[in-house]
C-alpha cells in the first residue's frame, strides 16, 4: 500500500521521501512547539503541499519512532490542508514525549508550529533584506 499522495479537502498532499528534500528543509525556517519541530521549505515550482516525517533514536526503540510517525502524519492529515501555503515542504520532526502526549495537546503543538511559521512567512522583510 503507498501513500505517497493523498488527497485533503481539495488539496493534494505528498510525502517526501529523499534525503535532499529533508536537507533542504533544514536549510529553511523551523518551529518547535511542545512535542513536535516543523520545518518548512517554500517552493515556487508546483503548487503541492509536501509532507515529510522523522524520529531520531533518542525517541526510542524502532516501535515507538514508527508510532511517534505514525501520529505525527495523522496530525498533519488533519491539521496541513486548511494551514499549510501551496507550494511549500514540511518536515516534522518528533521530539521527547510525543508518544505519550495526549492527541489534543500533539494536535495545539502542530497548529501552532504552523500558524508560526505562517506568521514568520508573511511578516514584511526589513528595507535591505532579501527573502531567504
Amino acid at each position: 500500500m503507498t501513500d505517497a499522495v493523498f488527497p485533503i479537502a481539495n488539496r493534494k498532499i505528498e510525502r517526501l521521501r529523499k534525503r535532499p528534500d529533508f536537507l533542504a528543509c533544514a536549510k529553511g525556517p523551523y518551529c518547535a512547539r511542545g512535542a513536535v519541530l516543523v520545518q518548512a521549505r517554500p517552493r515556487d515550482e508546483n503548487p503541492l503541499i509536501r509532507a515529510g516525517f522523522t524520529a531520531t533514536k533518542r525517541i526510542g526503540g524502532a516501535v515507538e519512532r514508527n508510532r511517534a510517525k505514525r501520529r505525527l502524519r495523522e496530525a498533519a492529515r488533519l491539521i496541513l490542508p486548511d494551514l499549510a501555503h501551496a507550494g511549500t515542504d514540511y518536515v516534522f520532526i518528533a521530539r521527547g514525549g510525543v508518544t505519550t502526549r495526549p492527541w489534543p495537546r500533539l494536535l495545539d503543538d502542530v497548529k501552532s508550529a504552523l500558524l508560526r511559521l505562517a506568521a514568520d512567512r508573511d511578516r514584511p522583510q526589513p528595507p535591505g533584506l532579501s527573502p531567504s
